[in-house]
């Protein structure tokens, strides 16, 4: 017996060793993986900014701070961001209440228009903007010239508030999901003791229901503060031509005007650190909003909130959100299709003036089927690297948890913190030659590695919530009959959590389609993604051609998002 006892003890002792050397292994990857992808491009940028040929050298960045062009695009970034965020914030409420706790009809549609806006790229959205507003060609412009006999134009689409009324339009739904869904949980004793108390409907939504609400209002706030301050997309359809610089357009004119040289991409660099400084200061912001109060506003039971009848004011509610909905995604949708069948843009809107030939110039181009294929070939790769990737990190900081697994989490989340023109220009400092000779620059793998540091925080998260609920239990039965370290986390740990990768999955796919932020400083002559060559066409003032392909993205977004939905739905009922 004793013989048969030392046997169990040294297979039990070397299979702790294959468990702890399999723990070894993967998180040793995982920090390889993470300093190629994240430290290494960030440490680029940084060295760069200051450092030349490897001394101190704090000219440049001193230059760029001081440089009154760059001064003007800061003060830009920070007003439009501001005023989005404290409009957009106070739409999004506005309506999440509206949906979450009062009787207007048809919630369900009218919730599921309501994310419509985050839906499609804000690009696109800019364009069809500047297409009916613009300060010389507006179409609606030119209309209500005509109707109101103008002088001049009634309405300038290109300028600071344009750009703020357009990304107001698209990011607005960030609050607006995340405090209707604290709205429908939250605790109704709350506000029935405060009306029992006295208080009036208007005293209780200021002073207990916004209160209660603040977590979700402020992470809903500083999502689109922080977006707004790294967007590249709607500043640089509605203020590029006119010089109204961003700190994202502003870097990309440094370094298109360099021709793409080295000095360029270094000045390019030291604005990149101004802006990360700038974002820096909003997550600082956020976490200070987010840690100064907390709130226990959802209960363990089942609960309904009391709905506040609108009576008088249902109609009237129910036609601005309806009014709000058709000026934000139907009217932009349906200039961006009508636009693509003229003849020339500036042409009248007649029949007459309408043909298919700018969707047969642009399918007959190399480009388009080209910038089909790599955002298809990108958002696809990326997606399912991610998805494996930001599972295993979070298998490592959730289950093994070795020392140093904090910083793990930290650097699988800091690319997503960082503006995505300044994560390219520290991926181009790091891919051009000037690491062991890898030179990915002007190829599609410098924008999947882009890609892949960009997205991987949403694999990462969704795997550690749904790794949170696995308890480390069932992987220590599989092995106490005798499966191994990896068979128990193949048989037992992934099935569990893989409608959570699945999610990861389309949560990194449909952003990557339709994202332009990031490749607009990456592409090379034959990597162009489909947001590059929408954005190339109609810089090149190819208008209606850049409708057409923008009206195929759109469909082509729909369709995948179709698909998405009923995956999904069917994932969530298995």
């Amino acid at each position: 017996m004793s013989g048969y006892g030392g046997v169990s003890a040294d297979l039990a002792a070397v299979e702790g060793r294959k468990h702890m050397n399999m723990d070894k292994v993967m998180t040793v990857i995982c920090f390889i993986l993470l300093l190629i992808i994240v430290v290494i491009p960030i440490f680029m940028i940084i060295y760069n900014a200051f450092f030349y040929e490897g001394k101190l050298e704090i000219k440049l960045f001193t230059e760029q701070l001081t440089e009154p062009n760059n001064l003007a695009a800061m003060w830009n970034t920070l007003k439009i961001a501001v005023f989005t965020t404290i409009f957009g914030t106070i739409m999004g409420v506005f309506y999440a209440w509206l949906l979450g706790r009062s009787d207007i009809p048809a919630k369900g549609l009218m919730r599921a228009l309501f994310n419509i806006p985050y839906m499609f790229p804000p690009f696109l959205g800019a364009m069809a903007w500047d297409m009916m507003f613009n300060g010389r060609s507006g179409y609606i412009n030119k209309l209500l010239r005509e109707l109101f006999h103008l002088k001049a134009m009634p309405i300038n689409i290109n300028s600071v508030w344009g750009i703020v009324f357009v990304e107001v339009s698209y990011y607005f739904p960030f609050v607006f999901m995340q405090v209707v869904s604290a709205l429908e949980r939250m605790d109704p004793t709350l506000e029935e003791s405060a009306r029992i108390a006295g208080a009036r409907q208007r005293q209780v939504i200021w002073k207990i229901t916004l209160p209660l609400v603040k977590p979700a209002i402020s992470a809903g706030a500083l999502l689109i503060l922080t977006t707004s301050l790294a967007h590249f997309g709607v500043p640089a359809i509605l203020g590029y031509a006119k010089r109204i610089y961003t700190l994202p357009t502003r870097i990309y004119e440094v370094i298109y005007n360099s021709g793409g040289s080295f000095d360029g991409i270094r000045q390019g660099a030291a604005i990149s650190v101004m802006l990360v400084v700038v974002v820096s200061l909003a997550l600082i912001l956020q976490n200070r909003i987010l840690a100064s109060g907390s709130y226990d506003i959802i209960k363990g039971k089942s609960m309904r909130p009391t709905l506040i009848k609108l009576r008088g004011a249902k109609i009237p509610l129910l036609l601005l959100a309806i009014l709000t909905l058709v000026m934000i995604v139907i009217v932009p949708l349906v200039m961006i299709v009508l636009i693509s069948f003229l003849k020339a843009y500036g042409l009248p809107l007649k029949l007459e003036n309408f043909t298919f030939a700018q969707y047969q110039k642009v399918f007959a181009a190399n480009g388009t089927m080209a910038s089909i294929r790599n955002s298809l070939f990108l958002s696809i790769s990326a997606g399912i690297i991610c998805m494996f990737l930001g599972t295993l990190i979070a298998y490592v900081v959730q289950k093994i948890k070795p020392r140093g697994s904090g910083v793990l989490e930290v650097l699988s989340m800091l690319p997503y913190a960082i503006p995505g023109t300044v994560l390219s220009i520290g991926v181009i400092l790091a891919w051009s030659g000037r690491i062991a000779g890898i030179n990915l620059y002007n190829t599609i793998w410098i924008i999947l590695v882009a890609y892949l540091a960009r997205y991987l925080s949403f694999s990462m998260k969704t795997s550690s919530a749904a790794l949170l609920q696995v308890h480390s239990s069932l992987e220590e039965a599989a092995r106490v009959c005798g499966a191994s370290h990896t068979e128990s986390l193949a048989d037992v740990t992934l099935p569990l959590i893989r409608p959570a990768m699945v999610s990861g999955f389309f949560l990194i796919f449909l952003p990557a389609m339709r994202e332009v932020t990031t490749s607009i400083l990456l592409y090379g002559p034959y990597t162009r993604t489909l947001g590059v060559q929408i954005y190339s066409l109609r810089d090149a003032g190819m208008i209606p051609q850049a409708a057409a392909l923008a009206t195929v993205a759109i469909g082509i977004i729909i369709i995948l998002n179709t698909i998405v939905t009923k995956i999904t739905k069917d994932k969530k009922g298995v």
